[in-house]
């Protein structure tokens, strides 16, 4: 008896031996092609509700790679957060001002467009901008404008279809601005006839007097909340992104969007790599996955921003390609202008002027 108890431990000891001596072989040939479980990763850092998340599932079963999803309120909080370096982010999406001061303190890896599968996708319009050109170090995500938003029980479209309109004395009491001092002062300056990228300190100064003699007609300088008071009819107008637009119109029938045709911005959330990036192979793979036209279709209906994405166009609803607030006619397209690094002092002055009109105002 005891021999059979020997017997069928020296059997189990080798099957064990085995077992193990076919785990290190399985391991060591994931390790050579790459496919080491534990490197089947993602870490995304992107703004807080800025994909589908049926995507992120899609992702994951259609590669194998799990995604660690981290959210960002501000381009700022982002900026701060890469340059720390704690958490080695595969991707995160900046834009184009940040992108801008991100390559300049080297914390981006250049983009390999042998490894874009889906490139081809992207319009040729949104390529090539003056924060990176050559799309170096990043690929287009989602684009969109600032615009004024108003109700329509309370007043007409005629009313308000250039920045000039918000100085109106009807609108006493009556208008929200974002919180934003770039676009505050920017929207001011593009009514000037001056650039949103203007660094000349009269023009700033003169910029300035201009909105002090807006603060009779603002009701409140918010940030995320004014997507609830303009749903919730707290407000007659507002000024905001496109994106936050969006969102409204599809809550209170009553509201619409205008981009000014005399200009305003043209913004852009990309895609890029940090320099820290430890997953190269599952960062490449999403670029390509989020820009099948599929995809990208959906994750635009979904967030309800402009896509870049040509063929993903296409697929959108007609109500939805054809809304000249959301896709402007290129008569006002070739007046929108992207925002670049003004550089720590110029950005320092635009905060501080906007900071003396929110305060020395109320």
């Amino acid at each position: 008896m005891k021999k059979l108890i020997y017997a069928a431990v020296g059997i189990l000891a080798v099957a064990l031996l085995l077992w193990v001596g076919a785990q290190h072989f399985a391991h060591d040939q994931d390790a050579a092609t790459g496919t080491d479980k534990s490197n089947r990763v993602l870490n995304l850092y992107n703004w807080g509700d800025y994909i589908d998340p049926t995507l992120i599932t899609k992702f994951e079963k259609q590669t194998g790679y799990k995604v660690n999803y981290e959210t960002f309120d501000s381009n700022e909080a982002m900026y701060t957060k890469v340059k720390q370096g704690g958490t080695s982010y595969d991707l995160t999406v900046p834009s184009d001002y940040m992108i801008q001061k991100m390559k300049k303190a080297k914390l981006l890896l250049p983009i390999d467009h042998s490894k874009l599968t889906t490139y081809k996708n992207i319009n040729p319009r949104f390529l090539n901008q003056p924060f990176d050109r050559g799309n170096k170090y990043s690929v287009p995500y989602f684009w969109g404008t600032l615009g004024i938003v108003y109700n329509d029980k309370f007043i007409k479209a005629s009313q308000v279809q250039h920045w000039d309109d918000l100085w109106k004395p009807e609108f006493k009491d009556d208008l929200m601005l974002i919180d934003s001092a770039r676009d505050v002062l920017g929207f001011t300056l593009i009514s000037q006839g001056k650039s949103v990228n203007d660094t000349n300190t009269a023009d700033l100064q003169a910029a300035k007097g201009k909105l002090d003699a807006l603060m009779p007609n603002v009701k409140a300088i918010v940030a995320d909340e004014i997507k609830m008071y303009m749903v919730q009819e707290e407000a007659p107008l507002a000024v905001t992104y496109s994106g936050e637009a969006s969102e409204m119109l599809t809550q209170n029938k009553h509201l619409h969007y205008v981009v000014p045709t005399e200009g305003s911005n043209l913004w852009f959330d990309n895609l890029v790599i940090p320099k820290t990036a430890k997953h190269l192979k599952a960062a490449y793979a999403f670029i390509n996955f989020i820009n099948e036209p599929k995809n990208a279709a959906q994750n635009a209906e979904y967030i309800g921003y402009s896509t870049p994405n040509t063929p993903a166009e296409a697929l959108l609803p007609k109500a939805i390609r054809d809304d000249k607030q959301f896709y402007p006619a290129e008569s006002t397209m070739k007046h929108l202008q992207v925002y670049q690094d003004l550089g720590q002092t110029k950005t320092e002055e635009y905060n501080d002027l906007f900071l003396e009109f929110k305060m020395t105002n109320r």
